[in-house]
């Protein structure tokens, strides 16, 4: 297994420097492991992701599917900031509970323009699976 090109540690300090709307101390994103094809990422849940009957609100958890697929394709090709979303479907499962999420994150296919990947999320504090979701990318020339 190849190891990733950028740890998770350089992912969060980029990624905090580059998108300080999206990671900064507040907002509940961080990036817990990467490796070459993946990525899990955690989002820590505020009041202002919940929507009415309690439960967390479809776009955060499509934005981290998103945020982790992402990450998993940093971590795998490097710092390429422009690499952007074409396409994601998301299936929600189950409705989570507020706290926290997870994102484990795997590329199902890494190529020169484009990288396909999946994301499954998960409750911290319940079993079973929220969400599972797809996602392209359209990676840049030059990187």
């Amino acid at each position: 297994m190849r190891a990733p090109v950028l740890s998770a540690e350089e992912l969060e300090r980029l990624l905090a420097e580059n998108f300080p709307e999206a990671f900064n101390d507040a907002s509940g994103l961080a990036v817990v492991d990467v490796w070459h094809g993946g990525a899990r990422v955690r989002q820590s849940l505020g009041t202002n992701t919940t929507r009415p009957g309690g439960t967390v609100s479809g776009p955060v958890i499509m934005a981290l599917a998103d945020v982790g697929i992402y990450v998993a394709i940093l971590a795998s090709v490097g710092w390429v900031p422009l690499a952007v979303t074409t396409n994601l479907n998301i299936n929600f499962f189950k409705k989570p509970t507020p706290g926290v999420l997870i994102a484990d994150c795997r590329l199902l296919k890494l190529g020169k323009r484009l990288a396909v990947g999946q994301a499954e999320i998960r409750c911290e504090a319940k079993p079973g699976l929220v969400a599972h979701a797809t996602a392209t990318y359209s990676i840049p020339p030059g990187r």
